[in-house]
């Protein structure tokens, strides 16, 4: 692959050799079938004729591909880009002819009697040969722009969610920062010392893992479950025994493919409107499946009864957040339900498409 500076992504020579070699194919394929209908017998050297005329073409064409992506046709360089585009055009036109009449006065393929030499087979053929050239010019040109044109807009695309994402993960972490923060400083009015520092600590590593992966707009799910499980002992240094977290994912699943900070708001918000308005407090429980390619995750929690269950319908801005992420990754094939229960135990399910790491 050959890297330009346009701004896309290397040229996939493969693809070009593959159109080539099927057109070549075709082309002697077609020609043989309608020379053997009409009585000729000659097929191999007619094959091997028409498959290695367009060879100076075929190998010209990372030149016009270079030249396309150099001199487009922009408006204020179109005379320079024509001029170019017209000295190629002619220069390949020449030297394709040449090798198409050389082939003519080796082979003699359609048999003429006597067999033309190389200067009549180059003036004869000339004239018929233009159009064809000037179509596979045009053709090849109009291949790069299309194709680059579509990688230009996959890239913006990409870049338009990177920088969403950015905003919504920089929405999310000072939320985050808040309730923890809030948290420690609870510890040290009840002169929790010892667990006010132990939630500093893991204050710190979680920050230090979601800096060192915010760049990732995707992780397994064994690393999301890793990254839950760092902010699920900052949570029970503040809650104790009043919060249990049971995970039950299996084995086989834990190579999928997730978005990054996936499990953690889901787990905030089962605490958040769940664990922490019971006195006795609760579980969340974490739980994943997999069925015909669709991975399904699901988050619920133990809650409050009475009124505050029945009026407490806020998301908050975990949920609000994931809901747009998903969106931006995975478009309509991915889906967030939230449920609740009379009693106030709430589940939270997502499904998105399964996606092998």
């Amino acid at each position: 692959m050959i890297e330009t500076d346009t701004g896309v992504r290397p040229t996939r020579w493969r693809g070009f050799a593959a159109i080539w070699s099927a057109a070549l194919l075709f082309d002697a394929s077609q020609t043989v079938l309608f020379m053997h209908a009409v009585g000729r017998r000659s097929w191999l050297v007619i094959f091997v004729f028409e498959a290695v005329s367009w060879l100076p073409w075929a190998l010209a064409t990372p030149l016009v591909v270079y030249l396309a992506r150099r001199y487009p046709l922009t408006r204020s360089r179109i005379a320079t880009a024509l001029g170019v585009h017209l000295a190629a055009f002619i220069a390949i036109s020449l030297l394709g002819e040449t090798w198409f009449a050389m082939l003519q006065a080796l082979l003699n393929p359609w048999a003429y009697a006597p067999p033309p030499t190389f200067a009549e087979a180059w003036v004869t053929s000339l004239p018929y040969q233009v159009l064809p050239y000037l179509i596979v010019y045009a053709l090849i040109w109009g291949i790069v722009l299309i194709g680059d044109a579509r990688e230009r807009t996959a890239r913006l695309n990409q870049e338009l969610s990177k920088a969403q994402l950015a905003a919504l993960r920089g929405q999310m972490e000072p939320h985050f920062m808040f309730n923890t923060l809030n948290s420690i400083t609870g510890l040290v009015r009840e002169q929790r010392s010892d667990a006010a520092v132990n939630m500093l600590v893991g204050l710190s590593e979680f920050l230090r893992r979601a800096t060192e992966d915010s760049h990732r707009l995707q992780v397994t799910l064994a690393e999301e479950v890793e990254y839950l499980q760092r902010y699920v002992d900052i949570q029970k240094v503040r809650f104790g025994e009043r919060l249990q977290v049971s995970v039950d994912i299996p084995q086989e699943i834990l190579h999928a493919q997730v978005p990054n900070l996936l499990l953690q708001p889901l787990v905030e918000n089962a605490i958040k409107h769940g664990i922490a308005h019971r006195v006795a407090g609760g579980t969340v429980r974490v739980s994943g499946t997999r069925d015909n390619g669709v991975l399904r995750l699901s988050v619920s929690n133990d809650g409050p009864t009475g009124a505050t269950a029945a009026t407490d319908t806020h998301t908050g801005v975990g949920l609000n957040n994931l809901r747009t992420r998903l969106r931006i990754l995975h478009g309509q094939a991915s889906e967030l339900q939230l449920t609740r229960a009379a009693s106030g135990r709430a589940e939270v399910v997502v499904t998105l498409p399964l996606t092998e790491a």
